[in-house]
């Protein structure tokens, strides 16, 4: 049968005489379907050519949602990977035992669909390579039912991405073919091996050895949290024996699993973690035991080379959790227009109506902001430097802000559904656990909150994005008064963040509050713009609720002015 089939949706769901039904979900929802904001953004960021050929894997994917996948992401949840130490002989041979759900979720991901090698290789009929924006929106739309898998999938994308960039040409002619495989069987799958107990965030506090070894070097030392701790590949920041403390003596090195002769290299996995949420796939600790591994770029460069892969993945995080906002906001909505109480539909009820909205503006902000992000990335690998500053600081303001909100607005879903949605066999649980790694995955909030006015203070970056805004909103069309304002608005985030920059360190302490000050700046302008560009009011009327929610001050025990139900009415009605 074809991975791409949607499955049938399996238990009636029971009804009330009346036809409301008690509990109504999104299967058999086509998730792509449903997003009229993601078809019509595409629109604005991927040339009519590619958007026509990629529609039908967008169409076939957003099925999956609807069914099959998230039947297989709901089994592996429930299967946890199993290390096994030893073969039925007694022999010392380590594997990791998979869920075949899991496999199978595997074989779409990294063979029907590409996602590892789309950017690296012509793929889902294209004859290039596919452009950021369709890439993050299909890591956007497998969030929606499966959060874990894409963890690798993002690792292995961003570790061929690096050795590109930064490796011998002999290293990466030797593995890219199998980065970059159609089929499952002869993919390599990439992993980085960073932290340690001593040194999470402070990579400078690295105490991994490496010993030259004739063409290569081995390493020595334990790795406290390696995700994907099977894969074939592996970026792993180590010291060179006599090299200086701190950042600078760190390097990057690239380690196999296995050896060139078929061997198994000389490292160990010493347990996998029992994780509060992605619990299908594994991650783990390791013992290096004088495993071979080759540099990877000069010597003492391993942060600013690693932090090339670190930084996709934080991209990628940003968008997972925006997936996961959406699909949270899906079954709210749904909840909401199939059950009834006391008398009346959910959603007409006024303070569901409040409520649902505010799931929504944030999914809605988070979508704008990662097309955005995606559009700057492949700006930057053109080589345009607007394209470069704007990336270097929207990244670290997506992975704060967006990973953030993903976790209230996944909590306040369950809410909608009620006790239910507290239940195990419904996503919601799932998706309320995943979206707390977003926030702590390639840097905790502080970390990147930091990064944001490190982009500021070394490069600028906010004074880029501040510009890079103001041509949009004349591209589009604004009306003067709402472009001034909006104008303003992104004038005083960037002055705030300029000024915490420059008061460093005391400013640090001000770094969250700045950080979302320019977020909810850029991201209310885009929305406005978008609105303009698509001719569509819902998304004019959400970026007023963000001026209004995130960006001006307002007194809790005031009475509304009454706009507020008339915006709702706009996007829920």
């Amino acid at each position: 049968m074809d991975s791409f089939a949607a499955a049938p949706p399996g238990a009636e769901t029971a009804g009330h005489k009346d036809g409301s039904l008690l509990q109504p979900d999104t299967r058999g929802i086509n998730a792509f379907d449903d997003d009229r904001s993601l078809a019509a953004l595409l629109g604005l960021y991927l040339a009519p050519a590619d958007l026509a050929t990629l529609t039908p894997t967008f169409h076939r994917l957003g099925d999956l949602i609807g069914g099959r996948l998230d039947e297989l992401a709901h089994t592996a949840d429930r299967n946890p990977p199993v290390l096994h130490h030893r073969d039925r002989n007694g022999d010392d041979r380590q594997r990791i035992e998979k869920h075949p759900a899991y496999v199978e979720m595997e074989r779409i991901g990294f063979g029907e669909l590409a996602m590892a090698a789309m950017s690296h290789r012509p793929a889902l009929g294209l004859d290039k390579p596919v452009p950021h924006a369709a890439k993050y929106a299909i890591q956007y739309l497998f969030a929606q039912s499966e959060f874990g898998l894409l963890c690798p999938i993002s690792m292995t994308d961003a570790l061929t991405r690096t050795i590109r960039r930064y490796a011998d040409p002999a290293l990466v002619d030797r593995y890219l073919a199998g980065l970059t495989a159609e089929t499952l069987e002869e993919h390599i799958q990439g992993a980085m091996f960073m932290t340690e107990r001593a040194a999470g965030s402070d990579v400078g506090a690295t105490v991994t050895r490496a010993v030259p070894d004739g063409d290569g070097w081995r390493l020595y030392g334990d790795k406290w949290f390696c995700s994907n701790t099977d894969a074939g590949l592996a970026l792993v920041l180590a010291r060179p024996d006599g090299a200086p403390p701190g950042i600078k003596g760190v390097s990057l090195f690239l380690l196999p699993r296995d050896l060139p002769d078929g061997s198994h290299n000389a490292y160990r996995i010493v347990r996998l973690k029992d994780k509060l949420g992605t619990r299908s796939m594994a991650s783990g600790e390791i013992t290096l035991e004088g495993a071979k591994a080759w540099m990877v770029g000069p010597a003492g460069q391993g942060f600013v080379q690693m932090a090339e892969m670190v930084n996709q993945s934080r991209l990628s995080n940003a968008v997972r959790a925006a997936g996961m906002m959406r699909r949270a906001l899906r079954e709210a909505l749904t909840v909401a227009r199939g059950r009834k109480a006391f008398g009346r539909r959910l959603i007409d009820l006024p303070l569901q109506r409040r409520q649902l909205v505010k799931l929504m503006l944030p999914t809605e902000q988070a979508l704008s902001m990662c097309l955005f992000t995606a559009d700057a990335l492949a700006r930057a690998d053109a080589g345009d430097a607007e394209g470069a500053a704007l990336r270097r600081i929207l990244t670290p303001l997506l992975k704060f802000r967006v990973c953030r909100d993903a976790r209230k607005v996944t909590g306040d879903a369950m809410e909608a559904r009620g006790g239910v949605g507290y239940i195990e066999e419904w996503i919601e649980p799932r998706l309320v656990r995943d979206s707390h790694l977003g926030s702590i995955w390639e840097g905790t909030s502080n970390i990147v909150a930091l990064d944001v006015l490190r982009a500021a203070r070394k490069e600028h970056a906010h004074a880029a994005l501040a510009a890079s805004l103001g041509a949009r909103m004349a591209a589009a069309g604004l009306p003067e008064a709402r472009r001034a304002r909006l104008t303003g608005l992104v004038g005083r985030a960037a002055a705030a963040v300029d000024a915490a920059a420059a008061a460093s360190p005391d400013g640090d302490r001000r770094a969250r509050t700045v950080a979302s000050g320019l977020y909810h700046a850029a991201s209310a302008c885009l929305l406005a713009c978008d609105g303009a560009l698509l001719g569509d009011p819902r998304r004019t009327a959400l970026a007023d609720l963000v001026i209004r929610h995130k960006l001006t001050a307002r007194d809790p025990l005031e009475a509304e002015d009454g706009g507020e139900a008339e915006l709702e009415e706009l996007l829920l009605g």
